[in-house]
């Protein structure tokens, strides 16, 4: 029996990992690959990569040792997370139970996707899902945003604080009786599309224009510098949604420790309901996690 298994390898899986291996646990890492969402990394043709807070220094150090300390990794997804007299089960894709008396859970969050041609191409190459993260990148630039709910309105927000131009692709529903979709419709520098579908992203070496669909079923196109889909996120919680409380969108809920509802299980990062979508904040949320599960375990140890 192991004394934790964190399941995710992003950054806030990563840092619980390396933060349990110096305390001495008996600690394994159960995912699917090294580094999460910073395996991805927007590029732009005018942005430098010192230009960028990323966090990835932490993150690619842990990685690093990781890459190494094969005996404290197992790769391989996970399917369900069970609990046992005495622990955890941590039930993987191939059929394995992994028996521990304590479990973090760091799986992160997965995109929704428009799946539309162009999309997947584009990825990263001026097309992205997180305004939060590089809004500050496009100052005086022509940007698109696409969704329907509050977070393209959120996202449509911050960039029109710095871009020259921002056009709002797709906000329907009670939407756009908010404030928030006020404020973007009396903004001059602003274009608010309502009811339009994204249909096909175009460019060369970079996402350069939005093909989209009027309700009326007629097509034009946008020039973007940077085009950004905000569809929302989706937990990956499913494993363990059954076990500890989550909140309406699938988050688990943690208090200030880190710790779900059930003891013994934490908790770190995106797949939280502690907001930010930050890697920086992952990382923090991920140390934190694996210190609370060491006074947990320490009674035992």
């Amino acid at each position: 029996m192991y004394d934790l298994i964190i399941v995710g390898g992003g950054p806030a899986g990563l840092t619980a990992t390396m933060y349990a291996i110096r305390k001495r646990l008996n600690v394994l890492l159960i995912t699917k690959d090294l580094g999460g969402k910073t395996n991805y990394r927007l590029a732009l043709p005018w942005v430098e990569e010192y230009q960028v807070i990323r966090g990835l220094e932490v993150v690619n150090k842990f990685k690093s040792e990781l890459e190494y300390l094969k005996f404290a990794r197992h790769m391989e997804p996970v399917q369900k997370i069970t609990q046992t007299n005495g622990g955890f089960t941590v039930h993987t894709k191939g059929g394995g139970e992994l028996v521990s008396k304590s479990v973090i859970v760091a799986t992160g969050t997965m995109q929704q996707w428009l799946d539309v041609p162009g999309e997947k191409n584009f990825m990263m190459r001026g097309l992205c899902y997180s305004a939060l993260s590089y809004a500050p990148l496009f100052i005086d630039k022509t940007t698109v945003v696409i969704g329907d709910g509050d977070l393209a309105l959120r996202s449509a927000a911050e960039l029109e604080t710095v871009a020259q131009h921002v056009t709002l692709v797709g906000p329907c529903g009670d939407v756009l009786d908010s404030p928030l979709c006020r404020k973007l419709h009396a903004a001059d520098n602003v274009d608010v599309l309502e009811g339009y579908q994204a249909v096909e992203f175009l460019g060369n070496d970079y996402c350069e224009q939005v093909v989209v669909k009027a309700p009326d079923g007629t097509t034009s196109t946008l020039e973007a510098e940077g085009t950004f889909i905000e569809m929302g996120l989706v937990p990956n919680s499913q494993m363990i949604s059954d076990l500890v409380k989550t909140d309406e969108q699938g988050h688990i809920k943690i208090n200030s420790h880190a710790a779900t509802s059930v003891p013994g299980v934490f908790a770190a990062g995106d797949v939280t309901d502690v907001g930010g979508e930050q890697v920086l904040i992952a990382v923090g949320e991920g140390a934190k996690a694996a210190l609370s599960a060491y006074e947990y375990l320490l009674p035992t140890l």
